[in-house]
């Protein structure tokens, strides 16, 4: 009986030393996660909401069909979402300040959900304006030669 044990348990400390393995095999670099999912995403919602004036008057920008309320909020859910990905490796980049602006990407975000889900234009705006400001200060550490 001791012999079985010994080795049983010598297999479980060996099998149990490094870490196991990720369950995901990410495709995209941050760049390219960038540019393919985030920027439509937050354009999305940058272009959801506003007032333009032209010389024939004032033209109001807002969701007015389910549809368009719909992909706006597909719009808000995937950029929330795309924070969580930016924490995963290997795209994680220094840890404690990047982890923080991916996830006050990710809240910033939740507030857009949320004022999508109750048609607030007001809070839509506001919530737009609070993901620029992540996003710039994201940019502003980590790829200075596109922050503005």
């Amino acid at each position: 009986m001791r012999a079985i044990l010994i080795p049983s348990l010598a297999a479980v400390a060996i099998s149990g030393c490094g870490p196991p393995p990720l369950p995901f095999h990410p495709i995209a670099d941050n760049k390219v996660l960038m540019r393919s999912v985030m920027e439509p995403a937050a354009d999305r919602i940058w272009n959801a909401v506003g007032s333009v004036v032209t010389l024939e008057g004032v033209e109001e920008i807002r969701p007015t069909t389910d549809e368009e309320w719909t992909a706006l909020g597909n719009a808000a859910i995937t950029l929330a979402e795309t924070g969580n990905l930016l924490m995963m490796a290997p795209r994680a980049q220094d840890g404690e300040a990047w982890n923080r602006l991916s996830r006050d990407l990710i809240d910033s975000t939740e507030t857009a959900v949320r004022a999508i889900e109750a048609k607030d234009l007001d809070r839509i705006f506001d919530a737009g304006g609070e993901i620029y400001a992540v996003c710039s200060e994201c940019h502003s550490q980590y790829a200075v030669e596109i922050a503005r």
